[in-house]
């Protein structure tokens, strides 16, 4: 007698559009406030250290953590834990709109950050729980279109809240628009995500997270804060004192694989070459991608006195340009090129990168919008050549007992080099505007600064991509691992 298969429940649809909510959200915080940050230095008196730890402490925040949370949710719950992320990222939020001042806008976005990770590692969990194997093509498909819609709606999104200024909030609306949707979500989760559990959860390795953040405290907080206190002895000395601190949690990590095997990081997955240069990869874009997008609207914004909205609008072609560009890589391109996609789409990228330099240096502070639509476009389609298909590549040689752990830990990299790269500002674009000359003239050239740095970051990820697996394996990841693409974002 044949059995039946169930049906699935109807109400997944409903699910899922809560977790792509509740993801797009996250998503749209990240742009969504580089875009204010004038507003928020001319409004509140920040600092540019401070400005730099709004994006970077959420990012830090966030990076350390992911694999805690993606635990927490496998022990406890992945349901309870995404519930309880979206309330804690919707009361942030909250915060964040209220602040007083710089210094509470500042620890709002790490509590943003911290309650980030507890909601968006569950996503891929809960799909996984929802729906059966043959609808997640289809679903990872959804996925990948509310990514393209969230780096057009972001700046945009920001763009109109700042300058509407709404009942003269200012730039306060970019966060207080979490609140209804954060609300929705959590009252419509309630009703309609499934609980689930892993059946064989890791214990928290709580040790290991205090080791790591505390190391990568010790190297960001001097490097971010240094050019504002005149580069003290004490920060150099943080920064040195972070490599044995991080040698200690490497040592430290050795000894909780004996003890018990349930590290915060699987250090056996950096003897799969691929991976260990994917991480380097992963590491490096973050940082560039960290040193960009915010030295760019302070130079359009700060440096040549455009609106929030004028601003935004000039992004509007590298959005656009990310999401064709991607669904190409992933669709057609990888599966028959493989590697060489990557590489090119770092190359583009950095001839973008080169051209916006000479363009910026050329017309000085009497550019147009439009005289940047060229440079945004070619950066945008190389950005998305290598976006869409690079977690996979990273991880098509790891083993699949394996996958889980080591898409979270590409991910964290990624963000912790954003944070890295916001700290880097200090140097490559905020000591250029400290060296004087008028104001226009001084961001000018502290933009055509930072972009050499990220140019040379991009040749960097490019040289790394040589040891990502060639055609055949990337395309079998192309094809075949999709869902730990999702984990990625």
């Amino acid at each position: 007698m044949s059995s039946v298969p169930p049906v699935p429940d109807r109400r997944r649809w409903l699910a899922l559009a809560v977790v792509m909510t509740a993801s797009l959200m996250d998503l749209v915080d990240v742009t969504i406030v580089n875009i204010a940050m004038p507003s928020i230095q001319r409004e509140t008196g920040a600092s540019f250290s401070q400005l730099q730890w709004i994006t970077a402490g959420y990012a830090l925040a966030f990076a350390v953590g992911l694999i805690t949370g993606g635990r927490l949710g496998d022990i406890h719950g992945r349901k309870r834990l995404f519930l309880v992320g979206i309330t804690g990222f919707t009361l942030a939020s909250a915060l964040c709109g209220l602040a007083t001042g710089p210094e509470m806008l500042v620890a709002s976005r790490v509590l943003q950050g911290g309650t980030a990770a507890l909601m968006v590692p569950q996503v891929l969990a809960i799909i996984h729980a929802t729906f059966p194997a043959e609808e997640r093509g289809k679903v990872f498909g959804m996925f990948g279109a509310m990514v393209g819609l969230g780096a057009v709606l972001g700046p945009l999104l920001g763009a109109v809240l700042t300058e509407w200024d709404f009942l003269g909030l200012g730039w306060r609306p970019i966060f207080l628009v979490n609140l209804p949707i954060g609300l929705a979500g959590l009252l419509l989760g309630l009703r309609y995500v499934d609980e689930s559990r892993s059946p064989r959860a890791l214990k928290l390795d709580l040790l290991g997270m205090v080791l790591a953040t505390t190391a990568l405290l010790m190297l960001l907080y001097p490097l971010t804060q240094g050019r504002e206190n005149g580069w003290p002895l004490w920060g150099f000395a943080l920064m040195a004192g972070s490599v044995p601190v991080f040698g200690l949690f490497l040592a430290y990590e050795k000894a909780k694989v004996r003890r018990d095997g349930s590290p915060l990081v699987e250090l056996s997955l950096f003897k799969v070459r691929s991976f260990a240069a994917g991480i380097g990869v992963q590491l490096t874009f973050g940082v560039v991608m960290g040193i960009f997008f915010l030295v760019w609207t302070l130079y359009m914004q700060l440096g040549l006195g455009w609106s929030p909205l004028r601003a935004g609008l000039t992004g509007v072609p590298f959005s656009l340009a990310v999401s064709a560009a991607a669904g190409m890589s992933v669709q057609k391109l990888v599966p028959r090129f493989g590697r060489r996609v990557l590489q090119a789409g770092a190359g583009v990228m950095a001839v973008g990168a080169l051209l916006y330099l000479a363009e910026a240096s050329y017309y000085g502070t009497a550019i147009h919008p439009w005289q940047m639509a060229l440079p945004m476009v070619v950066m945008g389609a190389g950005m998305g050549l290598v976006v869409a298909p690079l977690t996979d590549a990273v991880l098509s040689e790891v083993p699949q007992e394996h996958a889980g752990s080591a898409s979270g830990l590409v991910n964290t990299t990624q963000q912790l080099g954003v944070a890295l790269g916001l700290g880097l500002s200090s140097v490559a674009f905020f000591g250029v505007v400290d060296a004087g000359g008028p104001l226009g003239l001084a961001f000018v050239h502290a933009f055509t600064h930072s972009m050499w740095w990220v140019a040379g970051g991009l040749a960097a990820v490019f040289l790394l991509m040589f040891a990502l697996p060639g055609r055949g394996a990337a395309a079998s990841a192309a094809g075949g691992a999709a869902d730990r693409e999702l984990v990625s974002v």
